[in-house]
């Protein structure tokens, strides 16, 4: 099977969408967020295909698109939708595969389900996408365990934003948890700066290796 990974954050505004569009690029993979809320600016699919440098194709169209920047479950029911989990198939491909969540694991996707619950159905390795800022070490432990609490698969934790040694550290150890490496913030944001910056930070071997 070909490497396929989720990634999620400790919540929202982490920059995952960032970090998945320059882990698509470096693995030369497809991008797939099942479930986009908002579309008065430009979407995470946009931003992915503007940063990634895939080739046209390689990001695939979203299962629901919804029109209110809200969680999942109450834009669909603004929009007059119902969020069915069994229309969230995983798709099958030739390459690997970087598939992004929105917001945290707990975000619903109706009232009864959310993300980490199709998560543990899914049964793939989960990237977590941790800032350095103040409080990541609490919203990155209970993370990590609602995860383990559920027998999903963890790859690791990347950080994005400043340096943070002891705060990286910390969530290292005490969540036993592999880091995967920091994407800093980028200015200006390029796909030429975000493709060299993981190459710099991240190794593509960990993800290659990691296959569901």
């Amino acid at each position: 099977m070909t490497a396929r990974f989720i990634v999620t954050g400790t919540d929202t505004g982490v920059g995952k969408t960032v970090f998945s569009a320059g882990l698509a690029g470096l693995l030369d993979g497809f991008y797939w967020k099942p479930v986009q809320s908002g579309l008065d600016e430009e979407t995470d699919a946009e931003i992915v295909a503007r940063l990634s440098g895939l080739p046209s194709g390689r990001v695939l169209p979203e299962v629901y698109r919804l029109k209110m920047p809200l969680s999942p479950h109450r834009s669909a029911e603004i929009d007059g939708v119902a969020i069915e989990a069994a229309k969230l198939s995983l798709p099958e491909l030739p390459g690997p595969l970087i598939i992004e969540g929105a917001g945290g694991l707990m975000v619903p996707l109706n009232r009864q389900t959310r993300f980490i619950d199709i998560f543990r159905e899914w049964q793939l390795p989960v990237i977590l996408c941790a800032r350095t800022a103040l409080g990541t070490i609490n919203h990155t432990l209970l993370s990590l365990e609602a995860l383990r609490a559920r027998s999903i698969p963890l790859l690791g934790v990347a950080f994005i934003g400043d340096e943070m040694a002891d705060t990286q550290r910390t969530i290292g150890e005490m969540g036993k948890v592999r880091v995967l490496g920091r994407l800093p913030r980028l200015d200006p944001l390029t796909p030429a700066a975000l493709s060299e910056a993981m190459r710099a930070a991240f190794n593509v071997t960990e993800f290659m290796e990691a296959r569901a």
